[in-house]
């Protein structure tokens, strides 16, 4: 990341001190990096140097850009680019004859949605690569070949799979596709009038937005569209879920601006949310409720560097519920917060426990990335273990 921070700098024309005053931080953060005896950093600083650069986040810490191939029982390969064809095809432009096929059926396709977002839950990126531009193909021809209800059903589908799409490029750091693929997302949302499916789209381009370094864009979707659902005392399940998610999107922004007393306000109504619900739910293959809720409440403590509590913070009963995804972050959390006291040991452990849960999704994880390679940098002797992850996440060096 140094190596990128610097080169940057160095074609923006700004000197160290420059770069420093302009994102905010001490020129010693900046020095350390740039000069390699700092590997990583907050992501609240890593978005601060990427606006002062004038570059996504995604860059500074290099994440990866494609899928791995890997042998499986499907004979498809992961492709960027089909994921970008299936999004942007050509004949959106040139025009071109209608599918040759026969649409698949409503229930097919909505089969092929649940096995598409129980495969995202588990971190399989590469299965997402390979299923889900025959996804994309196969809701569109069904969107253009039906009428009715189920034509609207198709365009439901249609909608869900393009934010699918947005969030693996989003993971590449493929930004541009994903925001196309969030527009393709609204404009079938328009066709099946799905409220539940607006407030999804509000919650996945926050996190585009996010992980772009938009942060302001991020918070203010997410809290519009809050405003808008604000549920009553009437209100059930789903809609408070919904409601929940959107506060946690919008706090995620804030705490990467660092507006703590914001993220306090949010979380506690989130947490209100949650506990009107009772029980954790799965709204879209996202989960909201009292689990998920302490789950982010560490994710917020570790990004405002308060480590101890951090840890305090993170024995969480039913963890077990939560997607594979879902508690791989948590256990990426608490290594960050052990990284944070220098307890290195113990954040090893954490990320070992994080690989266990989505061992596909840690190699494509930027920030575990980053933090394994600090640790291993660290380390005084040859750590097999932390060697042998290393190793698995395809780390040189």
């Amino acid at each position: 990341m140094g190596d990128r921070v610097a080169d940057l700098r160095l074609r923006r024309n700004m000197t160290q001190e420059q770069l420093a005053e302009r994102a905010g931080l001490s020129i010693d953060v900046v020095r350390k990096l740039e000069q390699g005896r700092r590997t990583t950093a907050r992501l609240s600083s890593i978005n601060a140097l990427a606006r002062a650069l004038d570059t996504e986040p995604s860059f500074l810490v290099g994440q990866p850009t494609t899928f791995e191939v890997r042998t499986t029982e499907d004979s498809r390969l992961p492709s960027v680019l089909a994921l970008r064809q299936a999004v942007s095809p050509v004949a959106d432009l040139l025009g071109g004859d209608a599918d040759p096929e026969d649409p698949p059926t409503i229930e097919a396709l909505r089969a092929s949605l649940a096995s598409t977002e129980t495969i995202r839950r588990d971190g399989r990126m590469s299965e997402i690569g390979a299923l889900l531009p025959q996804l994309i193909r196969d809701a569109r021809a069904a969107a253009h070949a039906y009428t009715g209800p189920n034509r609207a059903a198709a365009h439901s589908v249609l909608a869900v799979a393009y934010q699918v799409a947005a969030t693996t490029l989003t993971a590449l750091g493929k930004e541009d596709a994903a925001f196309t693929a969030m527009e393709r997302s609204i404009l079938a949302i328009q066709q099946c009038d799905d409220p539940a499916l607006e407030t999804l789209t509000a919650s996945t381009l926050s996190w585009v937005f996010t992980k772009q370094g938009r942060l302001a864009d991020a918070e203010q979707v997410a809290l519009a569209r809050a405003d808008q659902i604000e549920p009553g005392f009437r209100s059930n399940s789903q809609d408070l879920a919904l409601w929940g998610i959107l506060l946690l999107r919008a706090a995620t922004a804030a705490v990467r601006q660092e507006k703590h007393d914001a993220v306090t306000d949010l979380l506690r109504m989130a947490k209100g949310a949650a506990e009107s619900m009772g029980d954790d739910h799965l709204v879209y293959a996202t989960p909201f409720g009292p689990t998920n809720t302490a789950v982010a409440r560490v994710n917020f403590l570790v990004e405002m560097d308060k480590g101890d509590e951090a840890i305090d913070a993170s024995r969480i009963p039913r963890l077990g519920d939560l997607p594979p995804t879902w508690r791989a972050r948590f256990h990426v959390d608490r290594a960050l917060a052990y990284d944070s006291l220098g307890r290195d040991r113990a954040a090893t452990t954490a990320l070992m426990a994080a690989e266990k849960d989505a061992p596909e999704w840690m190699r494509y994880h930027s920030t575990s990335r980053r933090l394994v390679e600090d640790l291993r940098e660290r380390a005084p002797r040859r750590d097999a273990a932390l060697l042998g992850l290393a190793d698995r996440l395809g780390l040189i060096g």
